[in-house]
């Protein structure tokens, strides 16, 4: 019997081609693929345009008119209003203040909310499997119930706390026997006025970010801690090497909605200080933009500063991604592995 040798049949041109690195041949834009297309990429494409872009491109160009908000009339004055704005000291101090707000808040927000997040899910007992400690829901809930109140009542809670004559931390510090704090005026002092602005924005948003954490830290791979127990790391090793590489863009995307949420500081400071504190040591871009556009009623100027804080936001979007981009995490992914590596190579030396 004679062998039969079966040729291969030949490949088309096209599977050719793209083996030798040219380009596959075009798809026919059939109903189908168009009205795909259309429906969802066009049309977000459009409303996108429409509801975002061309607004932006709208408030560029009254930000370059004397407009006065309520009449028809004005007149094109080109860049005098950023000229002018950066003349004005009490805009220059405002967007001081939210280049610290934006400084401060996410990393302390974050640094607390990171913490909880951790002792929640990993905090449990050393040994056995690794969990979070007992009622983690309870604390779960307790952490988030802030986030839950509107921003304005708790700016309004916590203004009539720092209140001088009545307020709960006055009368808890004088309980305890600290009487230089006796009517003492957290929100009417140069010194203190913006480290208790701070602090509600961190108490008003930890709790939210708390439970973001905790959801990233949940989708970890349990085998990635358990290695890391047996390499013997303890908890504060675990969290460097293992859980903040492992989270890294759920912390990343909050950094920068906190650091926008700060530069665009309004509520709480508004409700909290709103005629800018002491010596406008609080006073935020938006709360400078809202007074200029309608007690001046120079909604041109206005509009100018409203452009300059968007922009600086882009800005800070774009610094965070290049920090997070650059300090990519490589370092602790590579720990990770090699936690896990030894994980398995401890249990190929006890088979």
């Amino acid at each position: 019997m004679s062998d039969t040798i079966t040729k291969p049949e030949p490949t088309s041109g096209r599977l050719k081609s793209a083996a030798r690195g040219g380009r596959p041949g075009r798809r026919k834009l059939t109903f189908d693929r168009v009205t795909f297309f259309l429906a969802f990429l066009g049309i977000p494409l459009a409303v996108f345009i429409l509801f975002v872009l061309m607004p932006f491109v709208q408030a560029i160009y009254w930000a370059m008119t004397d407009w006065r908000g309520f009449s028809p009339d004005y007149n094109f004055v080109g860049l005098d209003n950023f000229i002018k704005m950066f003349e004005d000291d009490i805009f220059l101090k405002a967007l001081r203040n939210v280049a610290l707000l934006a400084a401060v808040v996410p990393l302390v927000t974050l640094t607390l909310a990171l913490g909880v997040a951790v002792a929640i899910t990993l905090g449990g007992p050393s040994k056995g499997p690794v969990r979070g400690i007992r009622g983690a829901s309870f604390y779960r809930i307790i952490s988030f119930f802030p986030y839950v109140v509107p921003a304005i009542i708790v700016g309004l809670i916590w203004a009539q706390m720092f209140d001088p004559n009545a307020g709960l931390v006055n009368g808890f510090l004088t309980r305890i026997g600290l009487d230089g704090f006796v009517a003492f005026a957290w929100l009417g002092e140069v010194s203190t006025a913006m480290p208790s602005l701070i602090f509600v924005f961190v108490w008003g948003l930890v709790g939210f970010y708390a439970v973001l954490f905790i959801a990233a830290i949940k989708g970890v791979p349990a085998e990635l801690y358990e290695a890391a127990r047996i390499d013997g790391a303890g908890r504060f090793r675990t969290t460097i090497s293992i859980t903040l590489p492992a989270i890294r863009d759920s912390v990343q995307t909050a950094y920068i909605y906190l650091g926008i949420a700060a530069l665009d500081a309004f509520v709480y400071v508004q409700a909290l200080l709103p005629n800018g504190g002491p010596a406008n040591s609080t006073l935020t871009i938006s709360q400078r933009l809202f007074n200029v556009a309608f007690a001046k009623q120079q909604f041109g100027y206005a509009t100018a500063m409203g452009v300059v804080l968007a922009v600086v936001t882009l800005v800070f979007a774009a610094l965070v991604f290049t920090v997070f981009r650059l300090t990519g995490g490589g370092e602790g992914k590579e720990n990770a592995r090699g936690f896990k590596a030894r994980r398995a190579g401890a249990k190929g030396g006890a088979q």
